[in-house]
């Protein structure tokens, strides 16, 4: 098992995390499967398009409208529940495949951090199955 920490500076941002990723998995032979699980309730893990920065910009938007942090009827005393039902709708976790040291993500997929509750230090542990 491989950790990686991330420091996010906003409330809510997606942070690509493909390089990094991709740098712990590039010396392992053969195919498998990586699992990214990230240890806190307030972010999620997400595979989406990273060409077009408008992209992550609509998903938070989107968000945001659905589920506003200034809800009235939330009755949670950190007042950011708003965040812990993003991170359960997005979820804690992505499996990608590799070959070759490689991930096998499509052209225009990258390997996000979905920061619901910042600016916060994540901790996402990644477990590598190989066929080697």
């Amino acid at each position: 098992m491989k950790r990686l920490d991330i420091k996010t500076s906003k409330r809510e941002e997606m942070v690509d995390i493909t390089k990094e990723v991709a740098r712990i998995i590039a010396d392992t032979e053969g195919e498998g499967l990586v699992h990214l699980f990230v240890q806190h309730t307030t972010c999620g893990l997400t595979v989406n398009e990273n060409a077009d920065p408008d992209v992550q910009s609509d998903f938070l938007g989107f968000l945001r409208r659905l589920i506003p942090g200034d809800d009235p009827h939330f009755r949670h005393f950190e007042h950011n529940s708003d965040a812990h039902i993003k991170s359960s709708i997005v979820g804690p976790g992505v499996i990608v495949p590799f070959s070759g040291g490689r991930l096998c993500l499509g052209r225009w997929q990258g390997i996000y951090l979905c920061e619901f509750d910042g600016p916060r230090e994540r901790r996402i542990l990644l477990t590598i199955v190989s066929s080697e």
